[in-house]
C-alpha cells in the first residue's frame, strides 16, 4: 500500500474532536493570559538563575568549588555588589532625584514660555496651533506632570507588593540555580520520548542565548550610565547623576529607553542653558549610544542574540500594552527565547525537515538489510546530525 493510500484510509478526526481541541486551546491561552503577571515572574526568576548559574560555573571551573559553594560565593558577592551601590550611589541619586522632581513645574514653565515666544514668532506654527488650543494642551500637561511626579514615589515603592514579588523570585532562582538539572529535565520529561533530545537541545541553546543578553545588558547599563554622568558632569547639566543612573536603567527598553534617556536632559537644559547646550546634551546621548551599538553590544551579544530592530521594537509595544512595566523589562529576553524557538522547531524542522539533533554524539549506528544485519561502529556518529549538516533530512 503506498503512502498516498494510507493517508486516505487513515481515520480523521470526528468534528466534536476538533472543537474539543479548539475550545481547550482558547481556555488554555485566557489561562495564561490571565496568569501572564506570575508567568513573567518566574521568567526572571530563571534570568536570576541563569546569573548565579554563570558565576556557579565560573567557580567550579576555576576553583573548584562545590555547587552549593559557588551558590553561596555568588548571593555573596551579589550582596555586596547591591550593598556597595546601595550605599554609595543610592542616596545622592535619591536627593537629585528629589531635587529634579521639584523642579520639573518651574522646568515645565520655561518650556511653555518658549514655545510661546515661538508661536508668536512665526505666524505658520501659530496657524497651526492656534494660542488657545496650546495654552489647553500646555495646562494639560502641567497637571499630568504634577500629579505624575506626586504619585511616582507611591507606585514605585509600593512596599508589600515589591517585597513579595521580590523575595518570590529571589527564592525561585536560588532553587533553579542549586539544582538546574531537576526543573531542566521535568521539562524534558513533558515532551514525547522521541523528542526529548530536541527539548533538552533546544533549552541548552536557550540558556546560551539568555547568558549572553544578561552579560551584555549588565555591561550596557554600566557603560552607558558612567559614560553619560561624566558627559553631563563636563558640559555642567544639574543632576548629572540622577540622569547617568535613569539612562543606564531604561537602557533595558531598546529604542524608547535610549530615545527618552537622550531627550530628557537635553529639555531640561534648555530653559536655562539655551539651545546650543542642549544639542550638545543630545549630541552627547547619539555619541554615547553610538559607542554602545556598535562596539560593546557586537562584543557580548551580536554572537548569540541577534535580533532584528523592528522585531524588537514590537515586543516591546505588544508586551508593554498586555503586561505593562514588568513586559517592558522583559520584552527583550521574551523575544530571544521565542526566536530560538521559532528557528529550531518551526523553521529547522517543520519548514526545512531537518533532524531532531544538533549535537553529534557517541553512539554505534545500527542498519539492519533484509538479507543480514550489519553493524557498523565510529566515533560520533549521528544520522540526524549528518542529515541536519548536509541539509537534505527527509521531512
Amino acid at each position: 500500500m503506498s503512502s498516498a493510500d494510507r493517508q486516505q484510509n487513515a481515520p480523521r478526526p470526528s468534528p466534536f474532536a476538533v472543537l474539543t481541541a479548539a475550545v481547550a486551546a482558547v481556555l488554555l491561552l485566557l489561562f495564561v493570559y490571565s496568569v501572564a503577571q506570575v508567568l513573567l515572574l518566574f521568567f526572571v526568576a530563571a534570568l536570576f538563575a541563569l546569573y548565579l548559574g554563570s558565576i556557579i560555573g565560573f567557580l567550579e571551573e576555576r576553583a573548584r568549588l562545590p555547587r552549593a559553594a559557588g551558590l553561596l560565593v555568588a548571593l555573596a558577592l551579589t550582596g555586596l555588589w547591591a550593598f556597595a551601590v546601595g550605599w554609595l550611589v543610592l542616596p545622592p541619586v535619591a536627593r537629585q532625584t528629589q531635587a529634579l522632581i521639584t523642579a520639573l513645574p518651574g522646568q515645565i514653565q520655561v518650556w511653555t514660555a518658549s514655545l510661546r515666544e515661538l508661536v508668536e514668532r512665526y505666524p505658520l506654527l501659530a496657524a497651526v496651533l492656534p494660542p488657545e488650543r496650546l495654552n489647553a494642551q500646555l495646562s494639560t500637561v502641567a497637571d499630568n506632570a504634577g500629579r505624575f511626579a506626586a504619585g511616582i514615589f507611591p507606585v514605585v515603592f509600593d512596599t508589600l507588593h515589591f517585597l513579595i514579588n521580590l523575595v518570590s523570585v529571589m527564592v525561585m532562582g536560588i532553587y533553579m540555580a542549586l539544582r538546574p538539572e531537576l526543573y531542566r529535565e521535568g521539562v524534558v520529561l513533558l515532551a514525547p520520548p522521541v523528542h526529548r533530545e530536541l527539548v533538552r537541545d533546544i533549552l541548552a541553546d536557550l540558556g546560551k542565548s539568555l547568558r549572553a543578553w544578561i552579560g551584555g545588558q549588565f555591561l550596557a547599563m554600566v557603560f552607558l550610565g558612567v559614560l553619560t554622568w561624566i558627559g553631563l558632569e563636563l558640559l555642567n547639566v544639574p543632576f548629572a547623576l540622577a540622569f547617568g543612573v535613569f539612562t543606564g536603567v531604561v537602557v533595558m527598553v531598546p529604542f524608547f529607553g535610549s530615545l527618552v534617556s537622550t531627550l530628557l536632559p537635553a529639555l531640561f537644559v534648555l530653559g536655562t542653558g539655551g539651545a546650543v547646550q542642549a544639542w550638545l546634551v543630545v549630541l552627547l546621548g547619539v555619541v554615547v549610544h553610538l559607542i554602545e551599538a556598535n562596539f560593546v553590544h557586537p562584543l557580548i551579544m551580536e554572537r548569540r542574540v541577534h535580533l532584528p530592530p523592528v522585531l524588537t521594537i514590537l515586543s516591546v509595544l505588544i508586551m508593554a500594552d498586555l503586561l505593562g512595566p514588568i513586559g517592558l523589562l522583559v520584552a527583550v529576553p521574551v523575544l530571544a527565547s521565542l526566536m530560538v524557538i521559532i528557528r529550531r522547531i518551526y523553521i529547522h524542522r517543520l519548514l526545512e525537515g531537518k533532524g531532531f539533533r544538533r549535537f553529534v554524539r557517541d553512539a554505534p549506528a545500527e542498519v539492519r538489510v533484509p538479507e543480514s544485519a550489519m553493524r557498523m561502529e565510529g566515533a560520533a556518529v549521528s544520522i540526524p546530525a549528518m542529515l541536519e549538516e548536509a541539509g537534505s533530512a527527509p521531512r
